[in-house]
C-alpha cells in the first residue's frame, strides 16, 4: 500500500502568504473543497481557506448518505435525482474506501393509518422509477420483502402492524471524512489548503474587479492575490457577498436538519430503514453505524428534520422540540419505548437552500415557500459585478458536479489561461482502495483512511497501546488521533473528536470523559503545553455543555 504524504498546515500557511493564485476559494465545506480539487487538477494555481475547520459547518452534519433522494423524485425533481445517482456511482468508483453500498428498507405499516396499501403500491411505482432513473447503476434493483424477512432486518418493528416492506439500495459515507479527503486530494494536486483562516475583506484592482481576499490567519492579517475569487461559503454565502457589495443579498434560506443517536440495541436494525412521521408528510432515516465483527452495530442514528431556522448560523443546536419530534416518530415504528434519556448523541446542521434569485443581480426574491422541505436542492452558480463567482445550494452527493460548473465559470474569466478540461469524473480520491467489510480494526481503518491506514498501523506497531479505543464503546483508536494532527491538519481537540473522528456525534458523555486523555495523548505532536491542554479541554467541555443545555429547552426558548 502506498502511504499518502502528510499535509503540514504550517507549510500550507507559508504557501498562502507567498503565492499569487489563479483561483482562491472561500469556504472549506464539501462544495469548496470540490471546487479546489477541480481547479487544481486542471492545472490552475489554487488556494482554499475556511474560517473554521474543513467540514465544520453543514458538511459534517448531514445524514451521511450518498443518494439520489427518493423523495425528490416524488416531488418531480427527476433531473436532480438522475444527476445525483450518476454522481453516486462516480463517488463509489473514485472513493470506494469512503462510499459503501447501503440497503434501505421501506416498511409497509398498514394499521392505524400510518401507511395504507394504496400508498404501498405507490411506493412500488416510485421505486421502479428510482431504479430506472439511475438507482439500478449500483448493481441492484428494489424488491419486495415478506413480513418475516422485513422483521429480520429490524426485529423491533411492531409485528402486528407490519404487512411487508420494500428494499432498495443507495450508499453511505462519513461526510466529514469525505470532505477532508477531497481537500487532501486537492493538496496532492498542488492546491494550497488552509483551515482556521477567516476572510475579512475582498481586495480589488483599480477598475473595481475582485483580485483576492484579505485574511486573518493565526493572528496575522495579510492579502492573498487571485485572478478569480470563488464564494463557496454555504450558509455564510451572503456574508461573503456582503463583503463584495456592501449590501446583504438575502439569497440563502437556512433549513435546520437534526439527527439523534441511540444505542443500537434499542433498534437492532442491520440496514437503513425509512420510517414515516405520523401526522406529517415526512419520513426519517434510521441508520446503523459502527459495524462489529459479529454483524451487529454500536449505534443507530435517526434523522433528518427539515425546518426553518432563525437562529445564528454559527450555532445551530438540537433542541428539546427536535428530540421529541424524532423520538416520537421512532416510537411509532419500534416497540422498545425509546425516550429522550436514551439519546446519547445529537447533531444539527443547516442546509444552504437557495431562495428564488434575481438572475440580474443575484439578490433574493419572493419570500418563503410553504416548507423548507419543498425548496429545490438544485445548485446555482452566479457571477457578481466585481467578478466573484458564487455557488450555492446543492447537496452532498452532487458536490463534484457543482464544482465542475463553478470552475467552468471561473475559466471563462481566465482569458488566455492554459486550462485543461475537468478531470474529476474519474479522479481517484486520496487513499482510494476497496476496503474490507468484516467489522475488524483493519476494516475500520481502511474504510476511513484507505491506503493511509498503513501509516496508522505503523504507529501501532511501534506503540501497541495506540490500538486501544480512543473513547470507550466507539471504534476509533488512539493512533487515529495522532494521525489527525500529523497528517490531517487537525489543530484543536474539537477537530479530533468531532470531525477527524465522530466521537462527539455518537456518545457525548463518554467522549467528554475521555477528552483530557485525548488532549494529553496528542499534545507532544501538536506542540501543546499544559496551559494549551487545559484550554482545549475547557473549550470542548463548553461545546458539550452547550449541546446538553440546548437539548433541554424548546425552540422558542433557544431562539426567542
Amino acid at each position: 500500500m502506498a502511504r499518502p504524504d502528510p499535509i503540514v498546515r504550517a507549510s500550507q500557511v507559508a504557501r498562502l502568504k507567498e503565492g499569487n493564485f489563479d483561483v482562491v476559494v472561500v469556504g472549506g465545506g464539501i462544495t469548496g473543497v470540490g471546487v479546489a480539487l477541480d481547479a487544481a487538477s486542471r492545472g490552475l494555481r489554487t488556494a482554499i481557506v475556511d474560517q473554521n475547520d474543513f467540514a465544520s459547518g453543514t458538511s459534517s452534519k448531514s445524514s451521511k448518505l450518498v443518494h439520489g433522494g427518493l423523495r425528490y423524485l416524488q416531488q418531480g425533481e427527476v433531473r436532480l435525482v438522475y444527476e445525483a445517482l450518476y454522481e453516486r456511482q462516480r463517488l463509489r468508483r473514485n472513493a470506494p474506501h469512503l462510499v459503501s453500498m447501503l440497503p434501505f428498507m421501506l416498511p409497509i405499516l398498514t394499521k392505524d393509518g400510518l401507511v395504507s396499501r394504496k400508498i404501498a403500491r405507490a411506493l412500488g411505482s416510485a421505486l421502479w422509477m428510482y431504479d430506472l432513473t439511475g438507482g439500478a447503476r449500483i448493481g441492484r434493483v428494489h424488491r419486495r420483502l415478506r413480513k418475516k424477512k422485513a422483521l429480520a432486518h429490524m426485529p423491533t418493528m411492531p409485528e402486528q402492524r407490519l404487512a411487508s416492506a420494500y428494499i432498495y439500495y443507495d450508499a453511505q459515507a462519513d461526510d466529514a471524512r469525505l470532505c477532508l479527503s477531497v481537500a487532501l486530494t486537492a493538496a496532492d494536486h498542488g492546491a494550497t489548503i488552509v483551515n482556521r483562516c477567516a476572510v475579512t475583506a475582498i481586495t480589488r484592482d483599480e477598475s473595481g474587479r475582485a483580485n483576492g481576499v484579505s485574511v486573518l490567519c493565526d493572528g496575522e492579517r495579510f492579502d492573498v492575490g487571485a485572478r478569480v475569487v470563488v464564494n463557496a461559503a454555504g450558509v455564510w454565502t451572503d456574508e461573503i457577498r456582503t463583503l463584495e457589495t456592501g449590501v446583504d443579498p438575502d439569497t440563502i434560506r437556512p433549513a435546520k436538519g437534526v439527527h439523534v443517536t441511540v444505542p443500537w440495541d434499542k433498534v437492532r436494525n442491520d440496514i437503513a430503514v425509512v420510517i414515516p412521521v405520523p401526522k406529517d408528510k415526512r419520513s426519517l432515516f434510521v441508520v446503523p453505524w459502527g459495524p462489529r465483527p459479529d454483524g451487529t452495530f454500536t449505534h443507530t442514528y435517526v434523522g433528518t428534520t427539515d425546518t426553518d431556522y432563525r437562529g445564528p448560523v454559527d450555532d445551530p443546536q438540537c433542541t428539546k422540540d427536535d428530540i421529541d419530534y424524532v423520538v416520537r416518530a421512532l416510537n411509532a415504528s419500534v416497540t422498545t419505548g425509546i425516550t429522550a434519556q436514551d439519546v446519547i448523541g445529537v447533531w444539527a446542521g443547516l442546509r444552504p437552500l437557495v431562495k428564488q434569485v434575481n438572475a440580474a443581480d443575484g439578490t433574493g426574491q419572493g419570500g418563503k415557500a410553504a416548507r423548507t422541505a419543498d425548496l429545490s436542492r438544485r445548485h446555482l452558480v452566479h457571477r457578481g459585478e466585481s467578478g466573484i463567482i458564487t455557488v450555492t445550494g446543492g447537496k452532498l452527493t452532487t458536490y463534484r458536479e457543482m464544482a465542475e460548473d463553478t470552475v467552468d465559470a471561473a475559466v471563462e474569466l481566465l482569458a488566455g489561461a492554459n486550462v485543461g478540461r475537468c478531470r474529476t469524473k474519474r479522479l481517484k480520491l486520496r487513499g482510494a482502495m476497496r476496503p474490507r467489510s468484516d467489522g475488524t480494526l483493519e476494516a475500520h481503518l481502511e474504510s476511513r483512511h484507505g491506503t493511509g491506514a498503513r501509516a496508522i498501523h505503523d504507529l501501532i506497531a511501534k506503540r501497541p497501546d495506540l490500538a486501544d479505543p480512543l473513547v470507550p464503546g466507539l471504534p476509533y483508536v488512539r493512533a487515529e488521533a495522532l494521525h489527525a494532527v500529523t497528517h490531517e491538519m487537525a489543530t484543536t481537540l474539537d477537530d479530533i473528536l468531532s470531525r477527524r473522528t465522530r466521537c462527539l456525534l455518537f456518545d457525548r458523555d463518554e467522549t467528554l470523559a475521555a477528552a483530557r486523555s485525548v488532549a494529553e495523548l496528542v499534545a507532544p505532536v501538536a506542540g501543546w503545553d499544559r496551559a494549551r491542554i487545559d484550554a482545549e479541554v475547557a473549550t470542548f467541555t463548553e461545546i458539550c455543555a452547550h449541546e446538553s443545555t440546548a437539548a433541554l429547552v424548546t425552540e422558542s426558548e433557544m431562539y426567542p
